[in-house]
């Protein structure tokens, strides 16, 4: 059974978050030849804050901090 973890930040829509999901999913039986119902997604949300780019965070980078 795959399980597939991705890491966002934080913001995104819901429908947004579904179409990442099928998206995912859909790719997972295509490569791995595994049914739908043996893929898992695992969607965890950052905030900004907690999100690094080089030196900064990325609310700094966007002046949200």
């Amino acid at each position: 059974m795959p399980i597939i973890t991705a890491s966002i930040l934080a913001g995104r829509t819901a429908d947004q978050k579904r179409a990442l999901i099928r998206e995912l999913a859909e790719g997972a039986q295509r490569a791995l030849g595994v049914r739908e119902e043996q893929v898992r997604v695992i969607i965890t949300e950052v905030p900004p804050e907690h999100w690094g780019v080089g030196t900064k965070s990325k609310a700094d980078l966007e002046g949200q901090a």
